[in-house]
């Protein structure tokens, strides 16, 4: 079985100099109560034949509601999460605001066993971390994303 691909973003702003990053919390009654460790950068699986940067931006917009803001990409490689997903990511610098936009959702049966399909948002809140709290926040996986940006950030003076 070939490994699972997934493509994100990750928006960052500077806000008084300050490095911040835009993380989603999933949704759904399995994270209703979990936090730390589990947020993510906005991201979204991959089909044969898909360009990868292509894949997230149409990703982000599904899960925050609002386009990624204009401007150049910078490529953060890739990580293999527990699982065996390849996630691929690209850091966009921008704003938005978290409140602003609203997830696409997805059906499951819920309580489990009960017969019953109730849907759910994919991303159930966005939010700005600083980058301390974003390592926090962010499965343990993904935080090389936050690292390689700040290294690409640090080099680029």
């Amino acid at each position: 079985m070939a490994a699972r691909i997934s493509s994100g973003i990750l928006l960052y702003r500077r806000p008084g100099g300050r490095l911040e990053v835009l993380l989603a919390h999933p949704g759904g009654p399995y994270f209703a109560r979990k936090d730390e460790g589990h947020w993510t950068i906005p991201k979204g699986e991959v089909d044969p034949g898909e360009e990868l940067v292509s894949v997230g931006r149409r990703e982000f917009e599904e899960e925050t509601g609002q386009p990624v803001p204009e401007g150049p990409s910078r490529e953060l490689g890739s990580i293999v999460q527990k699982g065996g997903k390849v996630v691929h990511a690209w850091a966009v610098e921008g704003d938005l605001d978290p409140e602003a936009g609203a997830s696409n959702t997805f059906e499951v049966e819920w309580p489990p066993g009960s017969g019953r399909r109730q849907s759910f948002p994919e991303i159930d809140r966005v939010a700005w971390f600083d980058t301390g709290e974003a390592r926090r926040r962010i499965k343990a996986t993904q935080s090389p994303f936050i690292d390689r940006l700040e290294a690409d950030l640090d080099a680029a003076g």
